[in-house]
């Protein structure tokens, strides 16, 4: 059996947790995947499975190796069936913000495996930093500002952002009329999950430049958006949020907007992927249907 076929061996024993369903996937004898296995660990010189009698389980290192054949192996499915000129097929794996995921991505997605029945989309959904390369995600989709990275990053959309508030708390600390006011307010506020600090109220004055309020305490602080979603509408403080996000809270009288006439800088998302490697089809084809889902959901906001 050649390298490849080991590979596809090892993903599929690593995918059914078993040597004997995966030979009988790939037609093979339970005896030939346990010997291709054996002789694929002793090349490497690490153990890749860990055995015991009722499942198989990738060690450490069986978990590295299982994403590198990963990519390996759509690398060249795909390179065979773009002179095949076939439909692009086999595992897209993303990573999203579980918000944006929700709003913009989900709901366009009868349509699109209706218009790519060969893909399978394996998507995660965080707010941590991913290392696409080692953990062998294909693109990640991520709101705000990016650190510096050495990955592609293209913008998709710019999402509009507000300020915003309860009633509840409104009653109870009044409505400030301009940013310089918020100081004697309180935010919910919204940290990162990299470097810990939180993100800064922001104001665009009518000559264009940026106006960046810090001094506003944050009793309540988070790391997650549907807490910071949620610590706003039990009027623990002012939030500055992405309009998708509240458009039904404001609606429903849930939140109500402030500081109407400071207009909040939008916000970017952007997707990212790996800059020294070549895009699929599928990765490509993913990208720009996301970019048309985004600009469709938010042509309705």
């Amino acid at each position: 059996m050649d390298r490849l076929e080991g590979m596809r061996l090892f993903t599929r024993v690593v995918d059914r947790r078993s040597f004997t369903q995966a030979a009988h996937d790939l037609d093979l004898p339970r005896s030939t995947a346990t010997q291709v296995i054996r002789q694929l660990e002793e090349r490497l010189g690490v153990r890749l499975l860990q055995r015991t009698t009722r499942t198989v389980r990738p060690t450490l290192d069986g978990e590295a190796y299982y994403r590198r054949c990963l990519a390996i192996l759509d690398d060249v499915e795909d390179a065979e069936g773009a002179f095949r000129g076939a439909a692009p097929k086999g595992v897209l794996r993303i990573e999203v913000q579980g918000t944006l995921a929700r709003h913009f991505l989900t709901p366009g997605l009868p349509g699109f495996f209706a218009r790519y029945p060969g893909i399978e989309l394996a998507m995660s959904e965080s707010e941590r930093w991913v290392d696409v390369v080692r953990e062998g995600v294909d693109c990640v989709l991520r709101f705000g500002v990016l650190p510096d990275s050495d990955l592609v990053a293209r913008q998709v959309t710019l999402l509009e952002r507000i300020t915003v508030a309860a009633p509840a708390y409104l009653a109870q600390f009044g409505r400030p009329d301009t940013p310089g006011e918020l100081a004697r307010h309180r935010q919910v506020g919204l940290r990162s999950r990299t470097t810990g600090a939180l993100r800064i109220f922001e104001f665009v004055s009518a000559g264009g430049d940026v106006i960046r309020v810090d001094d506003i305490p944050a009793p309540y602080s988070v790391t997650g958006t549907e807490s910071f979603r949620d610590g706003v509408l039990l009027g623990l403080g002012l939030a500055q949020m992405p309009v998708f996000h509240v458009a039904d809270d404001l609606a429903e009288g849930r939140l109500e907007r402030v500081l109407a006439d400071y207009r909040v800088p939008s916000m970017p998302v952007s997707v990212l992927y790996p800059r020294n490697r070549q895009l699929s089809p599928r990765v490509r084809l993913f990208i720009d249907w996301a970019v048309g889902q985004f600009a469709a959901t938010s042509e309705g906001i």
